[in-house]
């Protein structure tokens, strides 16, 4: 009888169980599906449900930065001297890379031109770290290679390289970007803030790997770099690299460099350095190759200040042009030193004096000024203190001022040592003497309120004239910078040869060789400086080693700028030309 009731009741307990099972599961899934649904459907109403929310957010979204362009660098033209390209730099999470096998490590090696060992130790090195470059800058394409081995770990990030078209012939005033792509060097450095931009951000959905598969929007837009439009015209500085570069060779010069500048606006128009570099590989470039030597390096003057001192004579006005200074016998003993001419001139006017470049009239003249007015003069015209051109590192020389002088430091002083200055410096000294007085700012950036600038006199015209009609008896036959005569132009101009401090005074046997000049030198269009540093051939003067080279730059400067000749008459043909007229009246 017992038997029979389990039997009975055994279905009825199976059944229960069963709709009781079915019922739970039930109940689990509509809870799971109604919890997916307030997590991601119904808008979470409580702190916990968003939290969640966003931890899943978090594992898919992504906000990457948006590369700025920086800015490009042009010549007054518009001609391209710095330019940023796009390229691409590979990053990896090492936790990530360094499982995989041995087979993607070589195809991934051989993708980076890297040895797989070396590959391998990057990785151990960077073991504890989430982050490591591969490689940074790759061209587009070369990237594309690289992810397409599908390598887990492995991202692409946009960046900007910069590259420089002009290469090694402006590469000191440009200077050069970090691989960053910020300012390092030169006009780059000095001008970093104006020329690099903001960068923006966007967000992106990233997949397993890391790898973006949609762009969901742009939070930020990158701002890029301002333009910077450079004073230099590059027909100017390819002519004056040139031409630097051969006399550099040809006379065996540890170093040159020249600077160009428009005399109507105080522009730098061409600023050239010798030894160069290639800005776009800088592999194995020595730190002296990149120095702006032009503005950062400081040389006493030498002989190229005599014009300087023979106007502070003049503005006395107790000298003329033709006042006779007696330079017998050849030399004049001043206290500590005995300084001599080439050749005893004589009786020499102060004219002569700047043709022959007459060290015992010079110092006959210095001696007899207010020891002070000369100093105030190499003041006035820009020695001694900054040019303000923004550069980093410019040298602003050094140009003393004492209580009391010493008769050979005023001779000295008068003749160029004592006293250093760059090659900007003089430029605009010269410069001064071009305009009839007048000194203009120098700038290496164009500047539309530049107009607004009004120049200074700091000379008086009819002086400033007497000087330039001195400095072109320089060029003439008899002057010592006869070489940097060019066809057709008046040119005015003094050469400097200047012995080199060594590490027991002043070398006998090492020199710099310096020339300063404008042209034409009735209506001036350009100064310039040339300065070719310790030439190691026999020789060495400034009126053989620099002077050439202003003769060369000037006569293509002259055809580049569309200046037209003049019409020069050479003594005979002036001497007939009076004499006709003579006989007409007659």
């Amino acid at each position: 009888m017992g038997a029979v009731k389990k039997k009975e009741i055994q279905p009825g307990i199976a059944r229960w169980r069963f709709v009781l099972v079915a019922a739970l599961l039930c109940l689990l899934a509509l809870t799971l599906v109604f919890h997916l649904a307030r997590l991601q459907v119904v808008p979470a109403a409580e702190r916990g449900y968003r939290f969640l929310q966003d931890q899943g957010r978090a594992r898919t979204l992504r906000t990457e930065e948006i590369a700025a362009y920086r800015g490009s660098i042009v010549d007054r033209n518009g001609e391209l001297l710095a330019v940023s390209t796009p390229v691409h730099s590979l990053w990896a999470n090492p936790k990530l890379l360094r499982e995989i096998s041995v087979d993607n490590l070589a195809n991934l090696a051989k993708a980076l031109q890297l040895k797989p060992a070396k590959l391998r130790a990057r990785l151990e090195k960077y073991r504890l770290k989430e982050f490591m470059y591969l490689h940074r800058h790759l061209a587009p394409e070369e990237a594309e290679q690289v992810l397409k081995l599908d390598i887990a770990g492995i991202y692409s990030k946009k960046e900007y390289r910069r590259f420089y078209p002009a290469g090694e012939v402006v590469a000191q005033l440009l200077g050069f970007t970090n691989i960053d792509d910020r300012g390092q060097e030169g006009l780059e450095l000095a001008y970093d803030d104006w020329l690099s931009g903001q960068p923006g951000a966007r967000k992106v959905v990233k997949d397993l790997k890391g790898r973006t598969v949609q762009d969901l929007a742009i939070q930020q837009e990158a701002q890029p770099g301002r333009d910077l439009r450079l004073s230099i015209d590059m027909r100017l500085q390819y002519l004056a690299y040139r031409e630097l570069k051969q006399a550099v060779a040809e006379n065996g010069a540890a170093s040159g460099f020249m600077v160009i500048l428009d005399t109507r606006s105080g522009d730098v128009l061409a600023m050239a350095n010798q030894p160069s570099f290639n800005p776009n590989n800088r592999k194995g470039v020595k730190s002296a190759a990149m120095r702006n030597r032009a503005l950062i390096d400081q040389f006493e003057p030498g002989s190229t200040v005599k014009p300087l001192t023979v106007l502070a004579a003049l503005e006395t006005g107790r000298y003329t042009p033709k006042t006779e200074i007696n330079t017998s016998p050849g030399y004049i003993r001043v206290p500590g030193k005995t300084l001599v001419d080439p050749v005893n001139y004589g009786k020499i006017d102060l004219t002569k004096i700047i043709t022959k470049s007459s060290q015992v009239g010079i110092t006959k003249i210095a001696l007899d000024l207010e020891p002070n007015s000369l100093r105030e003069l190499f003041y006035r015209l820009g020695l001694g203190e900054a040019v303000g051109s923004g550069f980093p590192g410019e040298a602003p020389g050094i140009l003393p001022s004492r209580s009391r002088w010493h008769p050979i430091e005023r001779a000295n002083f008068a003749f160029g040592y004592g006293l250093t200055v760059n090659a900007v410096q003089l430029a605009q000294a010269y410069s001064v003497l071009a305009n009839t007085g007048l000194k203009r700012p120098v700038s290496l950036v164009l500047s539309g309120d530049k107009t607004q600038v009004e120049p200074q006199q700091v000379i008086d015209g009819p002086l400033a004239r007497q000087v330039t009609a001195m400095l072109e008896t320089v060029i003439g036959a008899r002057g010592t910078g006869r070489l940097a005569a060019v066809e057709g132009y008046r040119v005015a101009g003094k050469t400097g040869t200047v012995h080199k401090v060594g590490s027991t005074g002043y070398a006998d046997n090492r020199y710099r060789s310096v020339f300063a000049g404008f042209i034409p030198a009735d209506r001036p269009r350009l100064a310039a400086v040339v300065v070719i540093d310790d030439p190691s051939h026999a020789k060495y003067y400034g009126g053989e080693v620099a002077a050439p080279v202003f003769g060369s730059v000037m006569a293509g400067a002259m055809r580049l700028l569309q200046v037209p000749p003049e019409q020069i008459k050479s003594a005979e043909g002036q001497l007939a030309a009076q004499l006709s007229e003579r006989g007409s009246k007659s």
